[in-house]
């Protein structure tokens, strides 16, 4: 879940090239997943539980029109199944260009609540880090968080990503405020 206790600050963490990978094993009951075709609306779901979207209807609306390359959302878009097979964690291998480079991005990690602290969410960036080694090779990896996620900064950083000043990273609407988002984190990690 979001923690909307603290202020929000966007910002821009980086894994960079050459950081060594060790795979996290995925917990007994569960299994991985590649999207299929209808599984937007099981995006939508874990998406708008965790509280990024106020509605599942908004939530599909951004994922059909931000993802419109369903070939690469086939081996890019990973979720994680219960032993009923319902999708209950995802994350998504993408890219952005960024002045005319294209760049690998962790993208939209969530668990369902019901199934947090079940090591479900280190289960994902690691199979999701994985996948983007294997598509782009060992290059620098990002992705963009907020305060509101500052428990899952803790996860990111066991793969090897850490916060970075860098500024123009892609040529989305996302600002990196790395100096307000330290404040932020160094606030909430004091006893």
């Amino acid at each position: 879940m979001l923690d909307q206790s603290v202020p929000y600050v966007g910002f821009f963490m980086k894994r960079p090239a050459g950081t060594a990978f060790t795979p996290v094993k995925l917990a007994d009951g569960f299994s991985f997943a590649l999207y299929k075709p209808g599984n937007e609306t099981d995006w939508a779901r874990i998406e708008t539980s965790v509280g990024e979207f106020e509605s599942e209807f908004k939530a599909m609306l951004y994922f059909k029109h931000y993802f419109k390359s369903k070939n690469e959302l086939e081996r890019r878009c990973v979720f994680i199944e219960d032993e009923n097979s319902k999708k209950v964690a995802t994350a998504t291998a993408w890219w952005h260009f960024v002045e005319q480079e294209r760049r690998p991005w962790l993208h939209w990690v969530a668990v369902d609540p019901a199934y947090q602290g079940l090591g479900l969410g280190k289960a994902i960036t690691s199979e999701v880090t994985r996948i983007m080694l294997d598509l782009e090779g060992d290059t620098d990896f990002y992705l963009h968080t907020q305060t509101w996620s500052h428990k899952a900064t803790k996860i990111y950083k066991k793969f090897g990503y850490f916060i970075t000043d860098e500024k123009i990273l892609y040529n989305g609407n996302k600002e990196n405020n790395y100096k307000k988002a330290i404040k932020i984190l160094e606030n909430l990690q004091r006893p």
